[in-house]
C-alpha cells in the first residue's frame, strides 16, 4: 500500500481533522455518503452514554467497541489508554479507578494531546494526564500499569507486534488489557485494501482474526479470550467508491467478514525482569 511513514502521516493527518470536529460533525460528515474514514466509523462505533465518567465532549465518536466496559478497572489501579484521542476511555476508567487511582493516554497527534488535556482541564482531574508518544515506543516506564486499554487503534499501526510487545513491557506482572479492534476473516478486495481513506477508516489496515490472536500468544501473554464480538457490514454506498457492481457483488457474495472485537489478555504474573520473558 504506502511506506510505514506515509502510513503514519496520513493517520495524522486525518485524526488532527478530526480533532477539529466535534462527535455531531463527525457523523454528519459532508465528504459525502462513504468518502470520509468517519462515515466508517459511525458503522463500528458503540454509545458510551450510558457508562459513568462519560462526557460528550470528550467524545469523537472514533471506536469500535467498548474496552472500559469490559476491563476489569479497580479502584486504585494505574491505567493506560492506547490512542487516546480526546480522552473519552480516559476519563470513563477515572470513574473506575477513582481519585486514588491514575490514568495515563498516549497519542500521537498533538491536537488530539490539546483537546485532552482541555477536557481534563475543566473537569478538574489531578489523576490523569496524557503524553505525547507513539504506541509502539511507549513514553511509559515498565512495569507501572495495571490495565492497557485501547479502542480501535492497533488496526492503523503498521507493526502491530511491536505494540503488543510494548504493552507487555509497561504491564505489571499480572497486569492485563482489554482490547477493542477491527480484524478480518478473509481477504478484501485490493482496491479497499489499497485505499488511504479505508486505512484511516480502520478497515484496510485491519488483519486476519486468528493472525491477531497468534500475536497476542506469541508477545507472550496468557488468559487470551474475546469478551465480544460483532460484524461489521460497510453499505454499498461506501463500497461503490471502490468497487464496480460486479466486485461488489462477488464481495457481498465471499466468505470475507470484517469484524470488532474486544480481546483480553494477562502478562504472566511470573513475568519479571531478568527471566526472560519480558
Amino acid at each position: 500500500m504506502q511506506t510505514d511513514k506515509k502510513l503514519k502521516d496520513l493517520v495524522k493527518q486525518k485524526y488532527s481533522e478530526i480533532a477539529l470536529q466535534n462527535q455531531n460533525e463527525n457523523r454528519a460528515s459532508c465528504c459525502g455518503a462513504g468518502g470520509c474514514s468517519t462515515e466508517v466509523y459511525n458503522i463500528m462505533s458503540d454509545s458510551y452514554e450510558t457508562m459513568e465518567g462519560y462526557n460528550p465532549e470528550a467524545d469523537l465518536g472514533l471506536g469500535c467497541g467498548l474496552p472500559t466496559a469490559f476491563a476489569l478497572i479497580k479502584e486504585g489501579n494505574t491505567v493506560l489508554d492506547l490512542g487516546s484521542g480526546a480522552g473519552n476511555d480516559c476519563f470513563v476508567a477515572r470513574a473506575q479507578t477513582g481519585e486514588n487511582g491514575k490514568v495515563i493516554g498516549v497519542d500521537f497527534t498533538p491536537i488530539m494531546i490539546e483537546k485532552a488535556r482541555e477536557n481534563t482541564k475543566k473537569r478538574g482531574f489531578n489523576n490523569v494526564e496524557f503524553r505525547l508518544g507513539d504506541i509502539e515506543k511507549l513514553p511509559i516506564t515498565s512495569n507501572v500499569v495495571d490495565v492497557v486499554v485501547s479502542n480501535c487503534v492497533l488496526n492503523l499501526v503498521p507493526h502491530k507486534k511491536g505494540v503488543f510487545q510494548e504493552i507487555l513491557r509497561v504491564l505489571k506482572p499480572g497486569g492485563h488489557f482489554s482490547i477493542s479492534d477491527v480484524v478480518l476473516i478473509g481477504d478484501l478486495p485490493a482496491t479497499i485494501a489499497q485505499a488511504a481513506e479505508m486505512y484511516a477508516g480502520c478497515v484496510s489496515g485491519a488483519i486476519q482474526k486468528e493472525t491477531y490472536l497468534e500475536l497476542i500468544k506469541k508477545s507472550g501473554f496468557v488468559d487470551i479470550k474475546i469478551q465480544k464480538e460483532k460484524s461489521i457490514s460497510l453499505p454499498d454506498d461506501i463500497l461503490k467508491n471502490y468497487l464496480d457492481e460486479e466486485a461488489l457483488a462477488s464481495f457481498k457474495n465471499s466468505d470475507t467478514g470484517i469484524f470488532s472485537i474486544t480481546v483480553f489478555a494477562r502478562k504472566p504474573s511470573n513475568c519479571k525482569p531478568g527471566n526472560g520473558c519480558c
